[in-house]
């Protein structure tokens, strides 16, 4: 089996899919490694790096799975491989031309945004792992716009209070956030929807806002709010935001677009000079003013839409996804054979289509189709009868 390494077509993408130490572990695993040209430069992984590991370089990539960040775009999707595998954060219910595009293909696809929450897959949990860097460029993107200290500091023109920080969300990319925050000296409360999420904002150094609107589901995971939950979260929060110097916003909903955390009203409750830093700007943004990518000014309060942090810092958020990649793939094969347990809960959680059937059900509803069981039932009751009768 070949794996390919793409080069990311997304304007300002630093990171890539394997590392050299990564296609070093694959290739002593017995699998076969390309890469596609300059891969891995933005990164800081030159090419010679890559072929020191094992891989050979290739312009035009062709391998049995291709390997991105990213999805591809349309026109890349229609140019890969027939029967292929890809592998990437694809969103499949954003990008529906693309799922489109490789199911013509035969192509089976996984998508790590679909990664069961269970246990035994976080260390392939590369939303977690990419969400852990977007917390910490988040809290430093605050200290750059922000025009004041973060700490506290006692001189002799006097003495400067510490920034007062409300991180909103408290998962992975919150809990960063907080923590980074905190080392900075700021003073740092977090909100969460979720009552769980006390223990682990007060343990990374937080004040815990506590609300009267909770949304606990099953697993410590959250409920989507009732519009009545929404308008009493919102009018409660906004004494809160207003009292905030820097409010920093993570609450992200991979494949779905983010929740409207920070309002208009919010914003111009806002002290001037106060800053919103939005996480989730590329997923529509938790404030309602937010621009992806772009600082925009409202009444002297700026909100500052990050679009796609992991990027800033390329190496680092590179090593990680690897490491993610390489976890993953060793539900699929190993000693180079491709050999997946499709009635693994892991394996099937990723997998959006098999040789380009739909298997993952609200990909195939938003298609207008009807999903396609990874496996035989039928036959795989078959065999179990005819081992039974053996026995």
């Amino acid at each position: 089996m070949k794996f390919s390494v793409y080069r990311e077509s997304r304007p300002g993408e630093t990171r890539v899919a394997l590392t050299p130490d990564a296609v070093g572990a694959l290739v002593r695993d017995g699998f076969s490694v390309e890469v596609q040209r300059g891969a891995g430069v933005a990164s800081h992984f030159g090419d010679d790096a890559y072929e020191k590991a094992g891989a050979s370089l290739v312009e035009s990539p062709s391998g049995d799975v291709g390997l991105r960040v990213n999805p591809p775009t349309l026109d890349e999707a229609r140019t890969l491989p027939e029967g292929s595998t890809h592998l990437s954060f694809l969103s499949p219910l954003l990008n529906l031309d693309v799922v489109t595009a490789l199911c013509e293909r035969g192509i089976t696809i996984l998508s790590f945004d679909l990664l069961p929450r269970i246990s035994r897959a976080q260390y392939m949990d590369a939303l977690s792992s990419q969400a852990t860097v977007s917390g910490y460029r988040a809290t430093l993107a605050a200290a750059q716009y922000f025009d004041r200290f973060f700490p506290l500091l006692t001189t002799a023109a006097g003495t400067i209070k510490p920034a007062r920080v409300l991180v909103m969300g408290v998962g992975v990319a919150g809990l960063q956030a907080i923590a980074t925050a905190k080392r900075l000296g700021a003073k740092v409360r977090a909100y969460d929807v979720r009552s769980a999420a006390k223990e682990e904002a007060e343990s990374a150094g937080a004040t815990f806002v506590k609300l009267s609107v909770t949304a606990d589901a099953a697993g410590g995971y959250a409920r989507e709010l009732t519009a009545e939950e929404r308008a009493q979260q919102q009018a409660e929060l906004v004494t809160e935001v207003a009292n905030s110097d820097i409010v920093i916003t993570t609450a992200a909903v991979p494949g779905r677009r983010a929740p409207i955390l920070v309002t208009r009203e919010m914003v111009e409750a806002m002290s001037e000079g106060s800053l919103v830093v939005d996480m989730a700007a590329d997923g529509g943004g938790n404030c309602e003013l937010t621009t992806a990518g772009e600082v925009i000014d409202h009444g002297g309060v700026r909100i500052v839409g990050l679009s796609n942090p992991p990027a800033q810092m390329g190496a680092h958020a590179s090593f990680m996804y690897a490491n993610n990649v390489t976890k993953l793939l060793a539900l699929f094969g190993s000693k180079g054979n491709w050999e997946p347990d499709w009635t693994d809960p892991v394996v099937a959680g990723v997998t959006v289509a098999r040789e380009g059937r739909v298997s993952h059900a609200p990909t195939a509803q938003a298609l207008g189709i009807e999903p396609v069981a990874l496996v035989d039932e039928t036959a795989s009751s078959d065999a179990d009868a005819d081992s039974k009768e053996a026995q």
